[in-house]
């Protein structure tokens, strides 16, 4: 067994890693950035190298960074978790370099599963069943075009070096696939700097089902059964279950089969996934899937395996590569009752889900009967704009399937977040959304229905509740000798009515009235009581009140606060999202028409392009390329075309 292992990687997946490795005997090493100094992955490792500043391609992404706090630690292996350097095959090559293990699959295999073309090919000829299409070298648009005619719409484009659905797009009819490849290589460009596209023929009624693979140093390779994640939203896993619902014993075994194929013919050393797509329209069949990717790496839905087979996958990670083989019965696990994950972001729905940053003033996380929460903060702990937005992954197991949803569903309502926004009311809705119970959804469901899953609020009852808390009466004057003045005493008594006064509050920035009384009780609101779901959180970053998995923040109103440079009649263009200014597409004085792009911003792996809301002149620019941007800071001011006499 390996002696001491450090964790290339940050958040849930690091503290996973690191608790595994302390319960093996191993020595830990954590890396962490200027932006982590605190954060719960230091704390948990034996010992904690500072590998540069918070901009990951400065810290985590640095390879040179990574390998000098191996070589100060005296690490034996590096563990890369998943995302960051997890499939880079230099990395894996730089590791053996240095006469460190890397704990993951041989650069080669890396390599060869990387780009998307190339991996199907290879499938093609192990026999592995590979979606209808076209992954050759020609790029011409009209060759494309042709291809696509020939395959039958509809068809999907994908980025050939892409994942997480950038470089992706869907077209339904010929007229659209001009503009459509042109999106998917201008995405694919920015995103991996390679253009390069394939076709696919677009599944109707897709399901995504995934195999966990594991292979030793010695040639053996087995399936650890399959996972579902059909519930997406813009090709982002949300939820996964295992095993997959509807999955046959046939179609098991016959996915097993290939995914071990398919870990066999690239020389597979670890844990991978190899993802496929079937055909979900009559349900699962054993003739209806096809390999899409396979994943060189720990996937972050691990744990729902993990709940059904009784196994740590990172023991055996950990395990094979210190040259150990793979136990006789690998293939043997039973499958015991049902298990569900579910992501907490930090993004906010009611924005289209775009990334939401701040100090985690509330963080309370479920516990119980089956409940796993695998998380990489804290409440006090702040979510940044350089990093993943993952707050925790929520896992539920039950006897059967339904159970584990019921379980899902206790366990999201005494979830509490304030302070970033967060996908909470979302899960919580999906998880009792009646297509998911009934397992009808396919990869399209959530898209389909963003409408109704954004649909809720908070109430205004429960905003007053929390503005009650803000204007409460002082406390009574009570002398040394026990006298109490009457005047000051909170109980409701007035000379005429109720003791009840109106109040001006802001609600997350945004001015509203609410009215406040107070009883002997204390202070509340005016008018209904307050709703039964209801939590007002008292925090040291400000009072929140939290309802249905959304949360405000209630202040007072300084009426002498005014934003003056509202009353300026300019048409300011801000930044949706804390984060880095990637690029400005106009300078002063360009005139632009409404749609074209005024400038991209950039965080936690997502980019969001902001366009001319109207036509106008640039009158300035208040940002630079390379400018970390605040949520709501203007970036570029608009005056109003003037029509020419």
């Amino acid at each position: 067994m390996l002696s001491s292992v450090l964790v290339a990687n940050r958040g849930e997946i690091a503290v996973r890693v690191i608790k595994t490795a302390k319960r093996l005997g191993l020595r830990t090493v954590a890396v962490f950035s200027e932006a982590d100094r605190d954060a719960p992955h230091v704390a948990a490792a034996d010992e904690a190298v500072f590998i540069g500043p918070a901009p990951a391609s400065d810290s985590y992404l640095d390879v040179s960074r990574v390998l000098a706090a191996a070589k100060r630690s005296g690490a034996e292996a590096i563990h890369p978790g998943y995302g960051f350097l997890s499939e880079n095959a230099a990395f894996a090559e730089a590791c053996a370099e240095a006469g460190v293990v890397f704990i993951g699959p041989p650069p080669a295999a890396i390599r060869a599963m990387g780009l998307k073309d190339g991996a199907k090919a290879l499938m093609e000829k192990a026999g592995v069943p590979v979606v209808p299409g076209y992954h050759g070298e020609r790029q011409e648009p009209e060759f494309l075009k042709q291809k696509a005619y020939e395959i039958g719409y509809p068809i999907l484009i994908k980025a050939v070096a892409g994942g997480g659905g950038k470089g992706m797009r869907r077209v339904d009819k010929v007229i659209e696939f001009d503009d459509a490849l042109a999106a998917a290589r201008r995405e694919a460009s920015a995103a991996f700097g390679d253009d390069r596209v394939l076709l696919e023929k677009y599944v109707l009624n897709p399901r995504h089902v995934e195999i966990q693979v594991f292979a030793d140093a010695h040639g053996r390779a087995v399936s650890l059964y399959e996972r579902d994640c059909s519930i997406q939203r813009r090709h982002q896993k949300v939820m996964e279950e295992a095993p997959a619902p509807g999955m046959s014993p046939e179609l098991r075994a016959a996915m097993g089969k290939a995914a071990v194929a398919a870990a066999e013919a690239v020389g597979y050393v670890g844990a991978g996934t190899v993802e496929f797509i079937a055909d979900g329209s009559d349900g699962l069949q054993a003739d209806r899937f096809w390999f899409m990717e396979m994943n060189t790496r720990l996937q972050v839905e691990h744990p729902v395996t993990e709940a059904v087979t009784g196994l740590d996958l990172v023991e055996w990670q950990l395990r094979v590569a210190s040259g150990e083989h793979l136990p006789a019965d690998a293939d043997a696990a039973p499958i015991d009752g049902h298990a569900i994950e579910v992501r907490l972001y930090a993004e906010d729905p009611d924005q289209n889900f775009l990334p939401s940053i701040g100090r985690l003033d509330r963080l309370r996380l479920p516990e119980g009967e089956g409940i796993r929460v695998d998380s990489g903060v804290g409440e006090g702990d702040t979510v940044t704009a350089f990093y993943d937005p993952m707050i925790a992954k929520i896992i539920a197991h039950g006897a059967d399937r339904d159970q584990a949803l019921d379980r899902m569903a206790t366990a999201l309502a005494v979830t509490e977040v304030a302070g970033p926004k967060t996908n909470l009311p979302f899960l919580r809705a999906l998880v009792d959304a009646p297509t998911v119970r009934a397992a009808a959804h396919d990869t399209g469901f959530v898209d389909a229905n963003a409408a109704a899953f954004a649909e809720g609020g908070v109430s205004d009852g429960a905003i007053a509740a929390a503005a009650a808390m803000l204007f409460a009466p002082p406390e009574p004057v009570v002398r040394s000798d026990g006298w109490r003045d009457p005047w000051s005493a909170a109980d409701g008594f007035a000379l005429s009515g109720s003791m009840e006064r109106g109040a001006r509050v802001t609600v997350d920035g945004v001015p509203q009235d609410v009215r406040v009384r107070w009883t002997e009780n204390g202070p509340t609101i005016a008018g209904d009581e307050v709703p039964d779901d209801v939590t007002v959180a008292v925090t040291e970053g400000g009072i929140y009140a939290l309802q249905g998995g959304r949360s405000v923040r209630v202040e007072r109103l300084d009426p002498l606060e005014m934003d003056l440079s509202d009353l300026s009649g300019d048409d300011r263009i801000v930044a949706p999202m804390h984060g880095k200014l990637t690029a400005v597409y106009v300078a002063e004085g360009d005139a632009v028409a409404k749609g074209d792009r005024l400038f991209t911003v950039e965080a936690m792996k997502m980019e969001h392009t902001v366009v001319a809301p109207e036509e106008g002149r640039v009158a300035s620019l208040a940002a630079a390329p390379g400018d970390q941007v605040a949520q709501g800071a203007p970036i570029v001011v608009l005056e109003a075309a003037v029509a020419e006499a």
